[in-house]
């Protein structure tokens, strides 16, 4: 893995319909996108030179713009092209693929209209986001003072950068009293999300997960329901509250990142990895390396 900073590196992004040396891959400091956070992302995989899930993550991507009042140049077809060319252009076998799309510097100021939309692809070699030991030992993680806030004050259906700002915020005070991550509360107190990943419980051999009513009902959550269904496992969305964790046995995240990864505790509840989420573990290996269906 490249352990440079992400502005010096050697390789290629699409940036706005061509491949341009990383380096030279810049915009202007006056961006509206930088300043009024009017920009939306995606994180995606690459596995054995496939991206999992592309056409979903690309219309995500599109629907996130759309939501934030902005729409996105090119098409679907034209994203995901630019895409394969990035992961080709960059020989990326096993990585991770971030588009991203902004509003530019024509405007400076919270009004926007005429500003260009601009859209970006990058890639790189990205390992397991939780170092490959811990995470099978199960990550722990910290309750947040920061709040999933709600959907009337905020997008929380797009993918849009400023909602991480809280998760940001989160994350630090987690790593500095010794955590790998943080887990989320909504504006109601209930059970919400970790900083980048979605949340499950097992208890009686079923799997609760919070309802995604305010924030995003990721990609990889959505693929691990259908694998835990199809091994026959009941799934159970629903309003979760705190103090119901002492009662769950098991617990994991999923994400683009985070994959499937195991949670041994989250303040002082405490979960043990065991059959459910090492089966689910397996079953998403062999999804995102095409050895079952997706």
């Amino acid at each position: 893995m490249d352990t440079s900073s992400f502005a010096d590196r050697n390789g290629l992004i699409w940036f706005d319909g061509e491949l341009v040396p990383w380096r030279d891959a810049n915009i202007h400091v006056l961006t509206h996108g930088l300043h009024y956070a009017s920009s939306v992302f995606e994180g995606e995989r690459v596995y054995d030179g496939e991206i999992f899930k592309l056409v979903e993550h690309t219309d995500r991507l599109i629907n996130s713009a759309k939501i934030l009042g902005f729409e996105i140049e090119q098409t679907a077809d034209e994203i995901n092209k630019a895409c394969w060319d990035t992961i080709a252009a960059n020989k990326i076998v096993d990585g991770y693929l971030r588009p991203v799309a902004w509003r530019g510097s024509e405007m400076m100021a919270v009004s926007a209209q005429q500003c260009r939309i601009h859209l970006a692809i990058a890639a790189w070699v990205w390992p397991s986001y939780f170092d490959p030991e811990a995470r099978m030992k199960g990550i722990k993680l910290k309750l947040s003072p920061w709040k999933r806030p709600s959907p009337e004050t905020i997008p929380t259906q797009s993918k849009a950068a400023g909602l991480y700002m809280i998760c940001t915020l989160s994350k630090h005070e987690a790593e500095a009293e010794g955590y790998d991550d943080a887990l989320m509360l909504d504006y109601r107190g209930r059970v919400a999300e970790a900083t980048g990943a979605n949340i499950f419980f097992v208890q009686d051999g079923k799997l609760h997960t919070p309802d995604p009513d305010c924030f995003l009902d990721g990609i990889t959550r959505r693929t691990v329901i259908d694998l835990a269904k199809a091994r026959g496992i009941e799934v159970i969305e629903r309003a979760i509250m705190p103090e119901e964790m002492a009662n769950f046995t098991e617990c994991f995240l999923t994400g683009t990142a985070a994959e499937v990864t195991p949670v041994s505790c989250i303040d002082n509840y405490k979960f043990v990895p065991g059959e459910i989420c090492q089966q689910l573990i397996g079953d998403y290996e062999n999804c995102v390396r095409r050895k079952v269906a997706a």
